[in-house]
């Protein structure tokens, strides 16, 4: 039991529309209990389309919680067992009207794993096509187009502060880097 814990009871403190809230007594393994409570989220996915041009689309948005517009990939969330990919698929059509001949899955990341049990699973989108975009009803946002390497320094500057959107951008720079690349014998 080295660094695990057991629940020893749960109780859901609030269920909103897109998280619930939970407190659960956690059995620690020198045998104290402690309390814990998390944010329970099906999680997410975010994808970066690429042009052949090398430039990317993002996303400007506001985000209430902060108070601000941010610069962000297009992304959404999951409903409860959602298939991340079709989920991908969807969203970067609705945000940005483009479907994608390929998808590269580039893993997934724990934004917060401290209180949250959000998972975000991250795609590159290559051989794009364009149609108008179709957002939620209450979702407004304006699609972008920014030369790869200047998205790189604007994360770099701290003008991207969005960690999904820093963390696919930067991953994919070191994939295409030619002295990140494996070659084969």
């Amino acid at each position: 039991m080295h660094l695990e814990e057991k629940t020893k009871d749960s109780t859901i403190v609030y269920d909103g529309k897109i998280f619930k809230i939970k407190r659960d007594n956690a059995l620690l393994e020198d045998g104290s209990t402690a309390v814990r409570e998390f944010v329970v989220h099906y999680g997410g996915v975010c994808i970066l389309p690429v042009n052949d041009d090398g430039t990317i689309l993002l996303v400007k948005q506001y985000r209430y919680p902060l108070g601000k517009t941010t610069l962000e990939v297009p992304a959404g969330k999951l409903e409860k067992g959602e298939d991340h990919f079709e989920a991908g698929k969807r969203e970067l059509l609705e945000e940005t009207g483009t479907t994608s001949a390929s998808f590269e899955y580039l893993g997934e990341i724990a934004p917060i794993p401290a209180y949250t049990t959000e998972i975000i699973h991250m795609y590159l989108a290559k051989g794009l096509t364009f149609s108008a975009p179709d957002p939620d009803d209450d979702e407004f946002l304006d699609v972008v187009r920014i030369p790869f390497e200047e998205a790189l320094e604007m994360v770099l500057d701290g003008r991207i502060t969005d960690s999904k959107t820093m963390i696919i951008i930067m991953k994919a720079a070191l994939m295409n880097n030619p002295k990140q690349q494996k070659t084969k014998e």
